[in-house]
């Protein structure tokens, strides 16, 4: 089936929205596809007389944005007539979508403007404090672009980016070309009365603008020196720092004793290539979060039910042990808690895994992080927020560490040596020279540790990894920092999780038993499932042939239970089997959805696990390579599927909790093994967080994810073992540029020892030996991305 948008033609993902029978790719061009075909926006959205393309918005639902407290935590502006907000919409995905929503004052005249920022998903709106917080989200759910609210939106003091980088590297670059200006005359010893007379006054200057390049943008690196030299680590940053203290030294030595021109050129231009270096190793993908915790997915406030009954919205910290709380369909318990009133249908898979909902009466407990999925329930709080069984996992020491201090990248060991060899040759050297001629022994060493910075050496790395985190980017996989694919290189075991990570996670499989039913029955079924927005109506809808729109003389929903339509003489009920009003012949683990006409029970469709296409040939490509393990939460039920599906020989465990993931992966480690951890919801963050390379899994990439080192599109996790391979091949791409660097230094040291190192020499050499090795490592890892999918 043709799943493209109607309006723009790209190909609808699994948030498309079906308008007559037409299926659009987002809202946004559901909304301009109306406005085409005659309707205007603000006639078609009249808030008072049509609600909207989500008539089954709640308003309660916001309840908590009543709170003065929480909406001037939220805000980031507001003088008593304006207000301004910027709130996280996920569901943006196209122009049509920046379009309708910075077009919102033509909805409400009370909202001034509205800006969108679209990579990162938000949306900064300026509206008069009569509209509210609270109407204008409710606004923007009603035409379906619903914020997203955490706990995260409360948390003052965020982070500011750091900017430190780029103004150091915009300095470096100043000084490094007009140095190179000034200091062609003295390359070409051009002699000339002007700039004979006038050469001291040109030093001086190189003199100065080195400084702010010394004292302020190579600052890092002195500091990173002196910290590794302190904890007794020979790191990269040692000769660095020393190469770019000599070179300074040396040629402040020789402009101020009139002895030479010096090396400023060198200096500042060794500066900001290792700045460009560093600064294309640390791009990151700003729109994209890799530290999500609970916080991130908790709401900020929910609803408490006080003295007489009275329901009041309260800031979720507020919330403490003995009160009573009230549940809504689709809200989550935030602290552990008894359930009072009501059945609770409780979905832990955001917690634990296990992909089917739990049925709990009265009395019994609840857990943070679950999702009630029927009618309102009333539960008493047993622990704090922060004592929830969900809060713990975070309390574990693992995430208050950073695995990069558990990994020594391939650069700084190497430099250890590195730094030992150019340190004991610069000695036997500054020796010889003082037997021979003592005069040139002190700029004999200089030489040898100018010569022998390790700027080829320290670009090595940054640029491979910094193009290959490139590369990565346009292929859907999303790295956290260049340091993730030398972890990956060393990656030994891979370990999965089953539930939405392996299994698709808005889909399955689905298959029916029982009695048939004719043409008009299913025609009334689809016709019922098409007024419902339970996940599981909607995929037996998608599934079920097309057909006639039957007007239904009566619909009927009931939360938790099932659906009901009426046409004619004729009624279908689709749920659960007490709902239907008669028990199957066999029962099943599996979930399943009961059909009856009139009073005659038919039969069920029953939801099995869709996995992903393409895995069975991943696993085997895996498995040359690497050893496999599966991490579930949810049950043994998929065990026989499980078996044709995996190699055999990989381990298998299921009713795995957050905790127990985490060990495993943590006792594997002890015995020195290097582990991928590949899941998708919080219950696997703890081990995403333990492995050494934790990798998310997300059917939408700017949608909320678990903390990981990388965010992987869903639709390519059948190329994982490529992209895997092409991590190894970067660290071979980086060892064979450090031999080329190695041959640089040679020749540069011939020139040093034997005391022939001259400006010119230098000049030449160092930018020469950067640009090949930069050269040689973009090509190779451009010709390594080639070949990925």
């Amino acid at each position: 089936m043709d799943h493209s948008c109607y309006h723009c033609g790209v190909e609808c993902g699994n948030d498309r929205v079906i308008f007559e029978d037409k299926e659009f790719c987002c809202n946004g061009c559901k909304t301009v596809y109306e406005i085409l075909s005659g309707n205007g926006l603000s006639g078609y959205y009249d808030l008072e007389r049509n609600p909207g393309i989500s008539p089954d918005i709640r308003a309660d639902k916001f309840n908590f944005l009543d709170n003065p407290d929480l909406q001037q935590k939220l805000l980031d502006f507001d003088d008593g007539q304006l207000s301004i907000v910027n709130l996280y919409i996920p569901q943006m995905h196209c122009s049509s979508c920046i379009w309708v929503l910075e077009n919102l004052h033509k909805l409400d005249h009370r909202v001034r403007s509205a800006q969108v920022n679209f990579p990162k998903k938000t949306a900064r709106i300026t509206f008069q404090n009569e509209l509210g917080l609270k109407a204008l989200v409710i606004l923007l759910s009603t035409i379906g672009y619903e914020p997203h609210i955490s706990l995260d939106d409360r948390e003052e003091n965020k982070g500011k980016a750091d900017r430190s980088l780029i103004y150091k590297l915009g300095v470096a670059g100043f000084a490094f070309g007009n140095v190179m200006l000034l200091s062609f005359p003295e390359y070409f010893e051009i002699d000339e009365f002007w700039l004979n007379q006038y050469k001291p006054f040109f030093r001086a200057i190189m003199f100065c603008m080195s400084l702010p390049v010394v004292f302020y943008a190579a600052s890092s690196y002195f500091t990173s020196a002196w910290k590794g030299l302190r904890a007794g680590i020979l790191n990269i940053d040692v000769p660095i720092a020393l190469g770019i203290a000599v070179l300074f030294l040396r040629s402040s030595w020789e402009i101020f004793t009139h002895t030479g021109q010096g090396f400023f050129d060198s200096l500042t231009g060794l500066v900001f290539f290792l700045l460009l270096g560093r600064y294309f190793q640390q791009r990151t993908y700003d729109y994209l979060s890799f530290e999500r915790d609970y916080k991130s997915y908790f709401p900020i406030g929910v609803t408490r039910i006080g003295a007489g009954a009275k329901e009041e919205p309260v800031d979720i910290y507020k919330v403490k042990e003995g009160d009573r709380l009230l549940i809504r369909n689709e809200e989550l318990i935030p602290a552990d808690a008894i359930l009072i009133r009501g059945e609770a249908r409780v979905d832990y898979s955001f917690v634990t895994g296990e992909s089917d909902p739990v049925k709990k009466v009265s009395g019994e407990q609840l857990f943070a992080g679950g999702k009630q999925m029927g009618a309102a329930i009333e539960v008493e709080v047993v622990k704090d927020v922060s004592q929830s069984y969900l809060t713990q996992l975070w309390s574990n020491e693992v995430f208050q560490t950073d695995k990069k201090t558990r990994f020594r990248d391939l650069t700084n060991t190497i430099s250890k040596y590195f730094t030992i060899v150019i340190l004991l040759i610069a000695l036997v050297s500054g020796i010889t020279w003082y037997v021979i001629d003592a005069s040139k022994a002190i700029p004999v060493i200089s030489a040898i540790l100018i010569v022998a910075c390790p700027c080829a050496l320290a670009l090595s790395a940054p640029f491979t990894l910094g193009n290959m985190l490139r590369i990565f980017g346009r292929k859907q996989f999303y790295l956290k920092d260049a340091q993730v694919i030398e972890r990956m290189a060393a990656v030994g075991t891979v370990v999965f999780d089953k539930t939405g990570t392996i299994t698709a996670g808005n889909s399955n499989e689905i298959s029916y038993e029982g009695e048939a039913l004719d043409p008009k029955e299913e025609s009334l079924l689809r016709s019922t499932l098409r007024n419902s927005n339970h996940p599981l109506s909607r995929q037996l809808y998608e599934m079920l042939e097309p057909f006639d729109v039957l007007p239904l003389d009566r619909f009927n929903e009931y939360t938790g239970k099932g659906v009901e339509g009426v046409y004619g003489d004729t009624s279908v009920k689709a749920g659960s089997p007490d709902f239907v009003g008669s028990k199957p012949a066999t029962t099943t683990a599996k979930t399943a959805v009961h059909i009856r006409v009139n009073k005659m029970y038919k039969g069920a469709y029953t939801f099995y696990n869709k996995y992903r296409s393409g895995m069975a040939q991943l696993f085997r490509k895996l498995k040359k390579h690497y050893d496999l393990a599966l991490l579930s939460g949810d049950n043994d039920s998929e065990r026989v599927n499980l078996e044709k599906l995996l190699p055999s020989g990989t381990q298998m465990f299921f009713n795995q909790k957050p905790n127990d993931k985490l060990e495993y992966i943590s006792f594997h480690q002890k015995e020195g093994a290097k582990i991928m951890m590949v899941g998708d919801g919080l219950n696997d963050a703890g081990a995403l967080q333990q492995s050494d390379v934790g990798v998310a899994i997300a059917e939408n990439v700017n949608v909320f994810s678990p903390a990981c080192d990388a965010i992987l599109d869903a639709a390519k996790l059948e190329h994982l073992h490529s992209y895997l391979g092409a991590a190894r091949s970067a660290v071979t791409i980086i060892k064979v540029s450090f031999i080329l660097s190695f041959l640089y230094n040679i020749v540069g040291l011939y020139f040093a020892v034997t005391g022939a190192l001259s400006p010119v020499v230098a000049a030449i050499l160092m930018p020469v030996s950067s640009l090949s090795v930069v050269a040689f490592t973009t090509l190779a890892t451009s010709w390594v991305g080639k070949k990925l999918k």
